[in-house]
């Protein structure tokens, strides 16, 4: 169930667009449900780039790693998790891109409304986030732990097996792959 506003207007979208389908048989709609992009093209030419200081886990970590940043912010080491941090599903940005190919070969085949969760269906902490990517990258990512967001959930995994069997499609790349990836994306645009 939803957990948060965020998550809701997701729930509520979907709606709306199943009505829409539901309502005019010209309509084919692919509600793809994204769970945690990380990394860039392996060229290091496409990827994410936020101003300021990143919102999200993994641009903050590479921007950590490259001494743009002084330490990476933690938020919350008592969620009952293994290692005590929040654990997500993150998925390569190029396995996603590969998922929306999918998404739409099955548009072509059909009408209707149906939803695919996009992720790996495995999830991992924060900090063994951290670990993987200091180990990819060579470089360390000195962090603090800090006060637990508010709306964040413990844990956040996909199921994709709808999208393994009906788009045939599943995430490839390892978290290995997604480091080093975005670490290749961020040493490249250094100095800009």
């Amino acid at each position: 169930g939803c957990t948060n506003p965020y998550g809701w207007s997701k729930l509520m979208i979907e709606q709306i667009l199943r009505d829409l389908a539901a309502s005019d048989s010209e309509w084919s709609v692919a509600l793809l449900r994204y769970f945690n992009p990380i990394g860039a093209h392996e060229s290091g030419l496409i990827g994410e780039d936020p101003r300021g200081i990143p919102n999200n886990l993994f641009p903050y970590v590479c921007r950590v790693a490259s001494g743009r940043l002084a330490k990476l912010s933690v938020f919350g080491d008592d969620y009952p998790t293994p290692a005590g941090t929040g654990v997500r599903d993150y998925i390569h940005v190029c396995d996603l891109a590969e998922g929306h190919v999918a998404a739409l070969e099955f548009l072509e085949r059909g009408r209707g409304a149906e939803a695919f969760n996009l992720g790996t269906g495995r999830g991992t902490s924060v900090l063994d986030l951290v670990r993987a990517f200091e180990k990819t990258s060579g470089k360390a990512v000195p962090y603090e732990i800090t006060e637990r967001r508010p709306g964040d959930i413990a844990i956040c995994y996909a199921a994709t097996d709808r999208a393994r069997k009906v788009l045939g499609w599943t995430a490839k790349r390892t978290l290995e792959d997604m480091c080093r990836d975005g670490w290749n994306r961020e040493q490249g645009r250094e100095g800009k």
